[in-house]
């Protein structure tokens, strides 16, 4: 390990700017006022030693005062430390406050107290922001700070602490030191250097230093790998006994399994849940809190049921303890709480009016079983955090400041923020909870449901699903609270880790927030992603990016429900994805797993969750019709790695058939053409548009392999030797087969092109001539050829559709350029295959155009609606309109749809089928 000063010694090798990492080592006062700071080299600065207020009014170090101000040096090894002795040399009694080194200014960064809060004033001031109530450490309530930039980046901090001991016919006060005449008290005052922004001089002083309430912070327990867990933990439940949650003395059945699994739906289950059965019955009779365990509905035995069936959900098990039960029947406390740990199994232990832990109770866990964590009533100071590793933000606070700071002092010490549902709409708890990167404990002693509590569930699942997926960054990474922003109001906290970047925004603004607000860094490689709307963000040429915070009931602001947040990410860009139509393509080459969401993440849906590496799916057949956006996640483990979305659009038509194998041949069968293999560009042209055309695959070359197509249309008499040899009857038979008569095919027609028959009939007939039906793709390839010609035939000049305009409707009078020896040009009379061999093409396919519309293999849907594919036109062409179907010979490339209501529905005369078949 190396030391501090071998750290700084390494940085000025590399850098050869030591003098920016050097210590403080002391500063030079004239008249109260601070003249240099000396390190390896002097710094000129004019400053008043020190600000306060006497009776709420202003003083300065360098001025007449109703107090006597001594300050003096303290030897101190870790910057310059030193004493204020501030005394009462008048006759009145007086009230001291916001003592704050360097004084205020609007110059710099400073911390004191503001207004007259019973519980809490402190305040953060931001040269030209708003100042921002804060949460400090319980020990720390009269704290001052200051920071001021010495040259560049390099700043100087100041911290002063009231000292309790040193109150001479003084009275302490949370935010004031009353003195009497003559009476007197001391503030310590310590400084150092810091380089960076000003957020550097707090991580300084409140981690590194531990506001310097310990000289050197044991991280023993917080090394402990039983006791991690709690760090990843968002959601805790305490319930009373009583609670019909938790026991229902009418059924005889306990609640609390069904209680977590609704929560699940909503914010993903609770983490923890605790038992309370003492106070306020304690007292009652001679049993104490021990006792009431035991007595519960089952007994021990019982509890120990319940903790273990929540662990397998997910949920741990807490017991609660109360160190004030002293009148009741006599136990030995650490004695009856490792029985009681040891006999219900406990995951932890709620230390009721404690903020603080000690070894003796832990050892006393320790000794049952690994794991169990202590968890304070109030929030550990610094001195107290050695022996503990989670707490509360009480709620005797109940409308609690913006900023928590405590989150500064060490980020893997588990918060959770005391909410209550039962008094009012609590929207504020969840988001100032999840923008300071902590959990919330929903106390539910208290009894009440009201109707928004469902509601307001759901939001805690946003807020408590990105701080579960990102616990690395809340706990491990480098908090930067408050970075720069382009607007008041609305308040940003960064989280960073080596692979992870996390932004959490706060906005008081009621109108909502959707503009450039701050710089992010995005080395190359990573982008920025909005993890509470599920966006990808661009940054701008300035690296600003666009936050957007939700609007709020302008009559909310001053409540409990006031706020809105936001969440942005910046990821690195693992996720590799191809969307082609209905087909999703996906690589990821780290992490555990992709998770695919229809629509945002939520605790109310399921993913759909695939191995990582290469995964290809059909979206269709894991969410059906869905349209909309598309959330696609890796994840190693439970921890978030990167996200990527995409969206189709409402109408959009997607492939949802698939195209099977065929039996395989080496020769052609005397009724099909090989068509070769080849280059193949798919293009293709549609009727009216009303109902989107699918556009996956389309303006693509393929490299197309060789196959067999049907030289003709499937005819009646194809037709009915499958009938004959299957029996084959439809499942919808409405409109099968309706031009024969009595099932007899009418006189003549035995080679005309098969006809009435569905999509089904068609497939049925193609399995059981060992082929299948061609794709688009295939049909239109093997139409065209590799030359993609328009028609079947070689062309002597193109040829065009030619309109003329008949009263108010078009007419189609002659598609000019065709031969009518090449195909049907439309004149309304089926015919027999084979009419036409001079419209054959390059490989002998005949009747392609003109003859009847063909089915293919390729069924589309969007969310509306679901068609199949046909391709080359028929001998019927409807010409009074162009608001029909327009028949006739159609161009190779040219695609019809075939809306799907029933098989019957889709039966008619104008359309049938060809098969293909697959070579070995």
């Amino acid at each position: 390990m190396f030391t501090f000063r071998k750290r700084i010694l390494l940085f000025f090798l590399l850098s050869f700017q030591f003098h920016l990492y050097a210590q403080l080592q002391r500063v030079t006062i004239e008249n109260n006022r601070i003249k240099e700071f000396i390190a390896d080299q002097k710094f000129r600065v004019d400053l008043p030693l020190v600000s306060y207020e006497v009776n709420c009014k202003p003083f300065s170090s360098d001025g007449h005062s109703p107090v006597q101000l001594t300050f003096k040096s303290v030897s101190f090894s870790q910057g310059v430390k030193g004493e204020f002795l501030f005394k009462n040399n008048s006759k009145d009694t007086l009230r001291l406050s916001n003592v704050v080194p360097f004084g205020r200014s609007d110059e710099h960064v400073f911390i004191t107290g503001r207004g007259n809060h019973p519980l809490s004033r402190t305040h953060l001031f931001v040269p030209g922001k708003e100042p921002v109530n804060v949460i400090v450490p319980d020990n720390a309530w009269e704290l001052g700070y200051s920071s001021v930039a010495l040259q560049s980046d390099l700043h100087v901090f100041a911290l002063t602490r009231r000292d309790l001991s040193s109150l001479q016919q003084a009275t302490r006060k949370r935010f004031e030191t009353v003195m009497l005449p003559g009476g007197s008290v001391t503030y310590i005052f310590y400084a150092d250097l810091f380089k960076g922004e000003w957020q550097e001089g707090l991580r300084k002083a409140f981690h590194e230093r531990s506001l310097y309430d310990v000289s050197a912070f044991d991280n023993s327990m917080y090394q402990r790998e039983d006791l991690k867990w709690i760090r990843k933990s968002y959601v805790m439940h305490l319930l009373m006994a009583w609670d019909k949650e938790f026991y229902d003395y009418t059924t005889g059945r306990f609640n609390v399994k069904a209680f977590v699994d609704r929560g699940k739906k909503h914010y993903g289950g609770d983490d923890v849940i605790c038992i309370w059965p003492t106070w306020p019955t304690l007292g009652v009779d001679h049993r104490n809190q021990f006792d009431m365990y035991r007595d519960l509905p089952g007994g021990l035995k019982a509890l120990r049921g319940l903790a273990d069936t929540l662990r397998k959900s997910g949920t741990k098990f807490f017991i609660a303890y109360n160190p004030w039960d002293e009148s009741t029947r006599s136990e030995g406390h650490l004695e009856g709480l490792a029985d009681l740990i040891r006999e219900t199994s406990a995951d932890g232990v709620v230390l009721d009016t404690k903020g603080e832990s000690s070894r003796e109770l832990q050892d006393a866990a320790d000794k049952v079983r690994h794991g169990v964590i202590m968890y304070s009533e109030g929030m550990a100071v610094p001195k107290d955090m050695v022996n503990i590793v989670s707490g509360r933000v009480h709620n005797a606070l109940y409308y609690p400041p913006m900023l928590n700071l405590n989150k500064l002092i060490r980020q893997d010490f588990a918060i959770f923020r005391v909410a209550e549902v039962y008094k009012e709409p609590i929207q504020r708890e969840y988001a100032t909870s999840f923008f300071n990167g902590y959990g919330t404990e929903i106390n539910q002693f208290a009894p009440g449901h009201p109707e928004y509590e469902q509601q307001q569930y759901q939001y805690l699942g946003k807020t408590s699903r990105i701080l579960r997926e990102n616990s690395a960054n809340f706990t491990d990474g480098k908090l930067t609270p408050l970075i720069n922003t382009q607007r008041d109001n609305i308040w940003v906290n960064r989280w960073q880790t080596a692979d992870k970047t996390l932004y959490t925004i706060f906005s008081l603004i009621p109108e909502g927030y959707k503009d450039k607000l701050f710089k992010v860094d995005v080395k190359a490689g990573d982008h920025v992603i909005d993890l509470w709307h599920h966006k990808e963000l661009k940054p701008d040429a300035d690296g600003f990016v666009e936050v957007e915070t939700n609007s709020f009931n302008k009559s909310f602001l001053g409540t409990n429900n006031e706020g809105e947040v936001d969440c942005l990410a910046v990821l690195p860009s693992i996720i590799s994805s191809t969307l082609d139509g209905n087909k999703l393509t996906l690589h990821a080459d780290k992490g555990t797993e992709f998770r695919i969401w229809a629509g945002d993440p939520a605790y109310s849906k399921e993913p759909v969750k695939l191995p990582i590496g290469n995964q290809t799916i059909l979206l269709h057949e894991k969410f059906g019709r869905y349209e909309g956006k598309f959330v696609v996640q890796v994840f190693d483990n439970d921890q978030l790695l990167d996200e990527t979305t995409f969206t189709i659009a409402p109408g959009t038509a997607r492939l949802f058939s698939r195209s099977e194998k065929s039996a395989t041949v080496d020769r052609a069968p005397t009724d099909m053409v090989r068509i070769p293999s080849g280059k193949f560009t798919f293009r293709v042209t549609s009727g009216d548009g009303f109902i989107p055309y699918p556009t996956e695959g389309t303006n693509q070359s393929y490299d197309m392999p060789s196959f067999y197509m049907d030289k003709f249309p499937v005819t009646n008499g194809d037709f009915k030797k499958f009938v004959e040899a299957t029996s084959y009857q439809p499942t919808d038979a409405t409109n099968f087969l309706k031009h024969w008569i009595n099932g007899t095919i009418p006189k003549g027609e035995e080679n005309f092109p098969v006809v009435y028959i569905s999509y089904e009939d068609a497939k049925a007939y193609a399995t059981w001539a060992k082929r299948r039906l061609p794709t688009e793709r295939e049909w239109q390839y093997a139409a065209q050829t590799s030359a993609l010609n328009e028609w079947p035939w070689k062309q002597q000049k193109p040829v065009t559709r030619k309109e003329e305009v008949v009263t108010e409707t078009l007419t189609v009078t002659s598609i000019e350029g065709i031969d009518p020896k090449h195909a049907n040009l439309g004149n309304g009379k089926p015919y027999r295959v084979g009419t036409y061999p001079k419209g054959a093409n390059l490989y002998g396919l005949q009747d392609l155009v003109g003859c009847v519309w063909q089915l293919t293999n390729d069924v589309y849907e969007s969310g509306s609606y679901r068609y199949i594919i046909m391709k080359g036109g028929s001998y019927f062409k409807p010409s009074s309109s162009w608001w029909y179907v327009q028949g006739g010979p159609r161009e190779l490339h040219y695609r019809q749809s075939l809306l799907r209501v029933s098989q019957g529905f889709e039966r008619n005369a104008t359309v049938g089928f060809r098969c293909v078949k697959d070579i070995n």
